[in-house]
């Protein structure tokens, strides 16, 4: 029993005692005793050996078994239970931890500097030759190997696994001393020597079922090349090597539901290759680097549908299986697509990076479709948003690597359109998301990066992309509006309304544009600037009925519709064309063009004030209905 977890089993005896109390109450309560008075025993004498034995006989009129006994229900019944199924390391103490792990752990460190020290100190006193000093490293951590499966046998997994530990560093340290210090060996042999330490570390962890030996394993596996570094340039031996480590992980972590083990190989495996890239790769270089690449990188790709770890099975995911599942497959490809596309040089980039990005977008949506069987395990919801939203991001990087100006928003506004129709058609909120954040950059495209101005109005770059971006959001409005009663969600409602609101403010920009490139010109458009005056004038004429006419028509529409969202930014976008009449129109325009504004305002006005008075569309009706 844990003393550490007393306090539950004391509540739970402490329930148990109530209930014997109620049950000894009850049963006094109907005259039965549960300790009987003492009577005297009467001298029996022994029967014959072969005589029968007495047969008891029951009463005629047995008297009536007592009434069932209610006990508290308050009193729950107790769940010894639970203490089997508890996380052991919930229990221990602050004083446990220290004292079992982080000793544990420093003695590990103190042991491997302590073993160092000593061959340092033998090397200074001459106290045993070189090939000696290899040796008693070598028999020292083989031996040390040997007395932890004492400690494991015993009941002390982890005593035994820091004692391989030890022994296992001893091991590396004693080849490197070999190769390096001595030159006993050479460097493929303390490289063949220090592979077979690591896969004999793993495969202690497979047959003990020790992910923590195997932790020590991937440590010594990616400690091996460091050791026997010369500092040059063995592309093939390195990178090999780092293929093999990841290729042994893998099937443990196949073998397993070790998910730590991926995320320390990948790491360890990014580190090595970026640190190789930056020091030794050259062009020639490039066919053997890229096929290293790829190996890696499908690895890690394949690496969700391989691994005995699943964040949907039912059980409490740590974060290392977040970690495996989700940010392994992010950052795998991330890096991927950046040593890719650095790959190529500087004069192919214009051309290369778009298609890259297409490729692996390609490359995710089949991982999608791989099917069941053997080794690969169902694709899981998570797993399958996680391919879907890495595809959509690369095919959203590609645009922008393809094109430049209006295209570059016209091809993210089309890619959100298509997802966004998707999205609604197989109800996936994550498409949705992603839809909106490419509309979003197809907005924000439109409204920063525009087109140069023309000396044709309307039929123009300029205007045809606004027209574009106007019939996707209203595209986006429709699908949503349409969708929204099917689904009965507020979400939709209020893009659909979101949308409608763009579109009518894109019509308006659109619109003002222009008319201000038309009256305003560019530099290279001299023929409109020798009459300054007049072009301000017609200009601020033009703002003006623009924002009559159209206000008027929001309000048509409104009306023809019955919205009152839509009428709303109709005596908005009036409210507006007021305040331009009154504040600029006056001091700006000439007297006719002033006349024909405040006649043009007011009768417009005027008929929007008789037809709500009036109540000639039954508006009131309607909003005492709704009411």
């Amino acid at each position: 029993m844990n003393p550490n977890t007393t306090g539950a089993l004391e509540g739970q005896v402490r329930d148990l005692t109530a209930r014997v109390y109620q049950l000894e109450q009850a049963l006094r309560a109907h005259g039965i005793s549960l300790v009987p008075d003492p009577v005297p025993t009467p001298h029996v004498s022994p029967a014959p050996q072969n005589a029968p034995l007495p047969v008891q006989t029951l009463p005629q009129n047995p008297s009536p078994l007592p009434p069932p006994i209610a006990l508290n229900p308050l009193v729950a019944p107790p769940l010894f239970a639970v203490q089997e199924t508890a996380d052991p390391k919930a229990g221990q103490s602050l004083e446990n931890r220290i004292a079992s792990q982080w000793f544990n752990r420093i003695g590990i460190l103190a042991l491997l500097i302590g073993m160092a020290w000593f061959l340092k100190l033998a090397i200074d006193y001459h106290w045993i030759g070189p090939l000696g000093r290899v040796l008693v490293g070598l028999i020292s951590g083989v031996a040390i190997i040997a007395w932890s499966e004492r400690f494991q046998h015993r009941g002390f997994p982890a005593f035994g696994y820091s004692l391989k530990a030890v022994g296992s560093g001893i091991l590396y340290l004693s080849l490197w001393a070999a190769f390096s210090l001595y030159a006993l060996i050479p460097a493929s042999a303390a490289f063949a020597a220090m592979i077979l330490v690591t896969a004999f570390n793993a495969f202690l962890a497979w047959i003990q079922d020790a992910e923590l030996l195997a932790l020590y394993a991937i440590a010594g596996g990616l400690s091996t090349p460091l050791l026997l570094s010369t500092g040059g340039n063995h592309e093939v031996t390195l990178l090999t090597y780092l293929l093999m480590l990841d290729l042994a992980v893998l099937v443990l972590a196949i073998l397993r539901p070790w998910s730590r083990l991926l995320f320390a190989a990948f790491c360890g495996t990014a580190v090595f290759f970026a640190g190789w890239w930056a020091e030794f790769y050259s062009d020639p270089q490039l066919v053997r680097t890229a096929f290293f690449l790829t190996c890696f990188f499908l690895i890690f790709a394949l690496t969700p549908r391989l691994v005995r770890v699943d964040l949907f099975d039912g059980r409490p995911a740590s974060i290392w299986d977040n970690l495996a599942l989700v940010l392994l497959p992010i950052g795998n490809a991330a890096l991927a697509f950046l040593a890719y596309y650095l790959l190529f040089d500087s004069f192919s980039h214009a051309w290369a990076g778009a298609f890259l990005a297409v490729a692996f977008a390609a490359f995710y949506l089949l991982l999608i479709q791989l099917p069941d069987g053997g080794v690969l395990r169902p694709g899981s919801s998570l797993v399958n948003s996680l391919h879907v939203t890495l595809a959509i991001v690369f095919l959203t990087i590609a645009i922008p690597l393809k094109t430049k100006g209006r295209w570059l928003t016209i091809g993210w506004l089309s890619e959100g359109a298509a997802i966004f129709w998707l999205g609604v058609k197989q109800r996936s909120s994550m498409l949705r998301a992603l839809a909106l954040i490419c509309l979003f950059l197809g907005l924000s495209a439109l409204l920063t990066v525009n087109p140069p101005a023309s000396a044709i109005p309307i039929f123009n770059a300029r205007f045809g992309t606004y027209l574009f971006a106007i019939a996707t959001f209203a595209f986006v409005a429709f699908i949503a509006w349409s969708s929204q009663a099917r689904e009965s969600t507020e979400n939709l409602n209020g893009l659909t309304a979101a949308c409608i609101l763009i579109v009518n403010s894109l019509i308006l920009i659109a619109l003002s544009l222009e008319i201000h490139y038309y009256w305003w010109p560019a530099a290279s458009f001299r023929r409109y600037a020798y009459n300054y005056s007049n072009n301000l004038i017609y200009a601020q004429f033009s703002y003006s009925a623009l924002f009559m006419l159209f206000g008027a028509a929001l309000l048509a529409v409104g009306f023809w519709q019955r919205s009152a969202f839509i009428r709303w930014q109709g005596l908005v976008l009036l409210a507006v064309a007021i305040g331009k009449v009154f504040l600029a129109d006056i001091s700006q325009l000439n007297q006719g063009y002033r006349i024909l504004s405040f006649i043009g305002l007011g009768a417009l006005l005027l008929a929007v004030s008789y037809v709500y008075q009036r109540d000639l569309l039954h508006l009131r009706d309607s909003a005492r209905h709704s009411q």
